[in-house]
């Protein structure tokens, strides 16, 4: 079990094809404050640097959905795979 799991579940039970979460919302979901390199956006792109194992990478993909940091740093876009 990681600390992403709870994000995993989270995003699991969402509908929406596209939603958008603060950082304190991503927290208050992991109950735990994320670390300073979440404010990068590679830290968050699911497509960059696959072969490298990272847990909110993971959470994400394994809800069906991939990560981007939004432009003004202050939150997360998440965008339902397409699945074929």
């Amino acid at each position: 079990m990681n600390e992403y799991d709870a994000l995993r579940d989270y995003l699991k039970q969402q509908t929406r094809p596209e939603l958008m979460l603060s950082f304190d919302q991503i927290e208050e979901i992991i109950g735990a404050s994320l670390p300073r390199a979440a404010q990068r956006a590679s830290w968050w792109d699911s497509l960059r640097s696959p072969q490298e194992r990272m847990p909110q990478r993971e959470a994400c993909l394994d809800a069906g959905y991939v990560a981007t940091r939004m432009p003004d740093g202050k939150g997360v876009r998440f965008r339902k795979l397409k699945r074929p």
